[in-house]
């Protein structure tokens, strides 16, 4: 018998969103346990850890020399192993009370149209985190269970995660997938979609929070019924010292329009390529949207517009896929259905 074997009784098993923007765990029989930033900040001389998660973001864009961040997951997959490795093995250690002998089964969602040799990093990554035992699942068809939809039924459901790296769309029945695609564009390339529009009209450079910020507090996919507006402040290029203008909703919309024509695109693609009679039921349950990006204003309205199909955003589109993820720690019939290792 192994060692992690012979203490794997001291271990909950966990689920795991590893994402490009953050990273959940849900532990069987706790619920979530962990939603932290995918960050690392480490020592440029030494190379040791400084902080991971909340205390790493919160150094983004202000590390004295000697420190820097890395963001070891980039466009939904793993950038640098052995960050990713130190990212798992902290917050699985944190979620067992820091103790030594913790050997977990491990079940990873990750985006559809990954290669093997990404996913083989994610297993390798994770059992060098101390799991016994790992197993990898597609994100969308997780993503739809925690968004409550029946994919085991015999009907057709299209799932839209947007996330933090990559915009995943999955048509799903009798719990398989029937057309699934990726595109790597979601909630980052939003975020420099926006840093390079102000760089463009205003020369002024903004850090990568106050891109997101103003995503987050102004940003939208079709015209609201009110004008909003928001400061932006950064580095002037021209001048180099700290500036700051106004930009409007309509601005950051003007900044979002090629990644959401991109993500328009990716979803009627799924349409034309999914079956007669499945069409029919999408047309009838509509397509549900799931994932950080979901949250932006008026993306059922835009989707809706130029799809023609009834949308409907996840009642916690943040979550939908750690839910569904943690959902299969109890079910091994569907997880062995859906495992793709």
């Amino acid at each position: 018998m192994s060692i992690r074997s012979f203490f794997s009784f001291l271990s909950s098993d966990l689920a795991v969103d590893l994402g490009t923007a953050n990273t959940l765990m849900f532990a069987k029989g706790k619920g979530i346990v962990v939603n932290e930033p995918s960050i690392i900040a480490l020592s440029n001389h030494s190379g040791e850890i400084a902080a991971v998660g909340n205390q790493a973001k919160e150094m983004v864009g202000r590390t004295p020399s000697e420190l820097s961040t890395v963001r070891p997951l980039r466009d939904g997959v793993i950038a640098d192993c052995g960050m990713t490795e130190h990212l798992l093995a902290h917050f699985i250690h944190k979620v067992h009370r820091r103790s030594r002998f913790v050997y977990p089964r491990v079940i990873v969602g990750i985006p559809s149209e990954t290669t093997q040799v990404e996913r083989r990093a994610v297993v390798d990554a994770a059992i060098r985190a101390q799991a016994r035992e790992v197993h990898l699942v597609p994100q969308p068809v997780v993503a739809a269970m925690g968004a409550g939809l029946p994919v085991t039924d015999p009907s057709g459901n299209l799932v839209l995660d947007i996330g933090g790296g990559t915009t995943d769309v999955a048509v799903i029945s009798l719990g398989g997938i029937v057309f699934a695609r990726s595109l790597r564009v979601a909630g980052d390339a939003m975020d420099s979609a926006i840093a390079d529009y102000v760089k463009h009209k205003f020369n002024l450079l903004l850090g990568e929070h106050t891109a997101e910020a103003a995503k987050i507090a102004i940003g939208s996919a079709a015209p609201l019924g009110n004008t909003l507006s928001m400061e932006l402040k950064g580095r002037c290029l021209e001048r180099g010292l700290p500036k700051s203008v106004t930009v409007s909703d309509g601005e950051i919309r003007e900044a979002l329009d090629g990644c959401l024509t991109a993500i328009v695109n990716l979803v009627r693609m799924a349409l034309e390529r999914t079956p007669p009679e499945l069409c029919a039921d999408i047309a009838d349950h509509g397509i549900v949207v799931t994932g950080g990006c979901a949250l932006l204003r008026n993306l059922d309205t835009r989707l809706r517009q130029d799809t023609g199909v009834p949308v409907t955003i996840a009642e916690d589109p943040l979550t939908c896929v750690i839910e569904g993820t943690g959902r299969l720690l109890s079910d091994p019939n569907l997880l062995r259905r859906l495992s793709m290792n």
